[in-house]
């Protein structure tokens, strides 16, 4: 992925390789931030002419105790036209702040505000700066003892790091930059303890076509390669799957990912334009990664959603005018167990839906729990509180009709969706996820409870890695614990918290742009259909159901979001590939014929290309005239067909002439059932009566012929005789006189037999 590729760049700047080293730190388990003390705020104004950017990479530990050393590194920017001299890098300490909104309020603030924002600590702890030059960046370290920070009660405290200094307008020393972060102050454990349930979804866009190879195991082909990129140890699900296995997560995978994975380790061939699909060269990547997976989640609870994770809300606003379209989450779900636990070996729950971004409203709800799942994952910013209750509940709200919602924190939810390649980004969101964490904890209430996160589906390589940050920091278990996702839906709900489900009219706008069209519906509905009429003529209807089927679930997955156009030519390539299947087995075109006579057997061919037999076929052949020209009793016949793998059956027809004259003939496949399948082909039939009054002519001329050849048979009898008698008496070397040779034509294969 790109960002691995920066990441990992050969030549890395101070910051990315400080963001590295962090990184490195962080993931092994060791603490990382510190609190700093508050001190009377100085005399300072605030700069109206020289500005500094001041970025933090790298904070730890990231949730100190008692003992600790905080030690806070970062670069600073000079953004300003003038030199600044004598300048240093100090760390500001603000009060404990009350609550989540005094936390965002704080965080939304830029700029160093005189009066507002605190002084320094003391100067000793300061990183000097005696000159930085215009468009000049700095690295700095500030090393703080946490004893020294004077924090006085467990709390989020605000922490500001500024640099001050002079110039040549600006004489008198003036604070240039600012950047603010938090840092949680829990040094030892809370008496109660929230449950917290972080989601670690394995999902990823669709890969896998409808198209298999004609061998026994039918090699799937794939639209490219780029899941190999997310599967290596260094890509998106790579890293999910290696961060993981040390974290106290809560599984949740799309099991169409498993499938194609599993497909891969398999043998696999990709896709090249303008060409036919080549071998794939990853199968070890991906049977590394399966493998890697299968250990990590060994004596943890997994939750499947429906394969291929479909678009609930789609189909609730969208598609569920369509027919047939909501039966398809019946099997979806059936399919998810069975494909996780078959490649992963892990006792396994389908009890959980979970809508694009949490959004709910009534029908998203119905169709969410219409397959069976009873736990809706939604998000407080769906299911909003009205704020009397004055603290944040529990997860887990009953919403009627046996379904619960689980309702995750739409901040700690949404915490990492920004650019978390940049280690400043990174660590100022490390820092607000543990503050609103711990503020969450020390809230006033009497209640244990339990809070859920639901971060972005696909999350990019560096936001895995910060959110892994963030886990890091809270495994001490200090004001949180881990809980599972189904720990998480049974856990007591707050009699007081919010349990009316939003309105249709509530719904996000923005989100509803994004839905899947009916036509998209309609769409997979006649793919549906098509499959439904071919796969009853086939032997094995496996080697088509089961691909295609899985395609027709991918093809309402909510990896798509974003990407109609390329949706819509997936679902064109699905249906094209179907209908070219179908037109393997078909009547062969047949060229004019010509019928003599009273009766005849006219022949139709049926060719199979596919590489299974087809049964279950009827012929059909009908007369556009059945006054001229007859099958049977009636104006058409039929018989029922089987034919094997790459051949051709042909099947005769009896056929009778009343006149004389051309006629057209129809010949149609059926399938048992009498639904119509392929093309028909018509071709004509020319018919020849031969009447009462032209057959007595025949016999009377056969007749003559007869007596014609009788009196020449009596009469070179009698010359043979006289010529044996001659012979007796006169001796002669002349050979014997032999009869014509009789030879016996047939017709060709085109040709009406006679």
């Amino acid at each position: 992925m790109a960002e691995a590729a920066d990441i990992q760049g050969a030549s890395p700047a101070p910051a990315r390789r400080r963001w590295l080293r962090r990184t490195m730190i962080l993931l092994a388990g060791t603490p990382v931030l510190a609190a700093l003390v508050y001190a009377p705020a100085p005399k300072a104004e605030a700069a109206t002419g020289p500005s500094v950017d001041v970025q933090l990479t790298s904070m730890t530990p990231t949730a100190p105790v008692k003992g600790d050393t905080l030690t806070i590194e970062g670069v600073v920017a000079n953004t300003g036209s003038e030199t600044i001299n004598d300048a240093h890098v100090g760390l500001r300490v603000g009060p404990a702040l009350a609550d989540r909104a005094s936390i965002g309020e704080a965080a939304e603030r830029s700029g160093f505000r005189p009066g507002n924002d605190p002084g320094e600590i003391d100067p000793a702890y300061a990183v000097k700066i005696d000159r930085l030059p215009s468009k000049v960046s700095r690295p700095f370290t500030l090393t703080v003892p946490v004893n020294k920070l004077e924090l006085d009660k467990d709390g989020v405290y605000q922490l500001g790091v500024s640099l001050s200094g002079v110039s040549d307008s600006r004489p008198s020393e003036q604070v240039l930059g600012i950047k603010r972060t938090f840092l949680p102050w829990q040094p030892e454990a809370a008496a109660k303890r929230a449950q917290l349930t972080y989601v670690w979804p394995l999902i990823s866009t669709t890969h896998l076509t409808a198209e298999t190879g004609a061998d026994e195991v039918q090699t799937p082909v794939f639209l490219d390669d780029s899941l190999a990129e997310e599967l290596k140890p260094t890509g998106r699900l790579g890293m999910m799957v290696s961060l993981g296995k040390e974290l106290p997560v809560a599984w949740v995978i799309d099991p169409d990912l498993l499938a194609t994975v599993d497909a891969m380790t398999k043998g696999y061939r990709v896709r090249v334009p303008g060409g036919k699909p080549v071998q794939g060269k990853k199968k070890a990547v991906a049977e590394q990664w399966l493998s890697a997976l299968e250990t990590a989640v060994q004596g943890k609870k997994v939750v499947a959603l429906p394969f291929a994770d479909p678009d609930l809300a789609s189909l609730a606003h969208r598609g569920k005018d369509v027919s047939g379209t909501l039966g398809q989450l019946r099997p979806a779900t059936d399919k998810a167990k069975q494909a996780v636990e078959t490649v992963l070996h892990v006792p396994t729950t389908t009890d959980f839906s979970w809508p694009v971004d949490g959004a709910i409203d009534p029908s998203i709800v119905n169709v969410a729990t219409s397959a069976g799942a009873h736990n809706v994952l939604t998000r407080s910013d769906s299911l909003q509180e009205s704020g009397a209750l004055g603290y944040t509940p529990s997860a887990a709200r009953p919403i009627g009709a046996g379904a619960t919602a689980v309702v995750a924190d739409a901040e700690l939810s949404t915490a990492f969706e920004g650019d978390m390649l940049s280690a400043g980004n990174s660590t100022l969101a490390v820092q607000r996820f543990l503050a609103d964490s711990l503020a969450l904890n020390l809230q006033k209430t009497g209640e244990q409870r339990s809070f859920v996160v639901a971060p972005q589906r696909m999350p990019t390589v560096s936001q895995v890695q910060t959110m892994a940050a963030a886990l890091h920091g809270l495994q001490a278990g200090r004001w949180t614990q881990p809980a599972d996702l189904e720990a998480a839906a049974a856990a007591k709900p707050d009699p007081g918290a919010t349990t009316q489900v939003p309105g249709a009219g509530q719904y996000p706008e923005a989100l509803a742009k994004q839905e899947m069209p009916v036509s998209a519906f309609e769409k997979i509905r006649t793919t549906q259909n098509t499959l439904d009429h071919f796969k009853v003529i086939l032997a094995a209807p496996d080697r088509v159901e089961i691909p295609v089927g899985n395609t027709t679930n991918r093809e309402m997955s909510t990896s798509w979001r974003g990407r109609p156009e390329e949706a819509n030519l997936y679902r064109d390539q699905v249906q094209e590939y179907l209908l070219g299947l179908t037109q393997k087995v078909k009547v062969v075109p047949k060229s004019d014929a010509t019928l003599s006579g009273h009766s005849a057997t006219i022949p139709v061919s049926v060719q199979n290309s596919l590489v299974q037999d087809v049964h279950d076929l009827v012929l059909r052949v009908k007369s556009a005239n059945p006054t001229r020209l007859m099958f049977g009793d009636s104006g058409q016949a039929e018989q029922q067909v089987s034919v094997q793998g790459d051949h051709t059956q042909t099947v005769k027809f009896p056929a009778n002439a009343t006149a004389s004259g051309p006629v057209e003939v129809t010949a149609q496949l059926f399938t048992k059932d009498g639904i119509p399948y392929g093309e028909p082909r018509k071709f004509t039939v020319e018919a020849t009566e031969v009447t009462p009054t032209v057959m007595l002519v025949i016999a009377g001329g056969v007749l003559l012929l007869v007596l014609a050849g009788m009196k020449m048979y009596a009469s070179r009898k009698r010359v043979a005789a006289r010529a044996a008698a001659e012979e007796s008496t006169q001796p002669s070397d002349e050979s014997p006189d032999t009869g014509p040779q009789s030879t016996d034509g047939s017709g060709t294969g085109e040709t009406v037999n006679r």
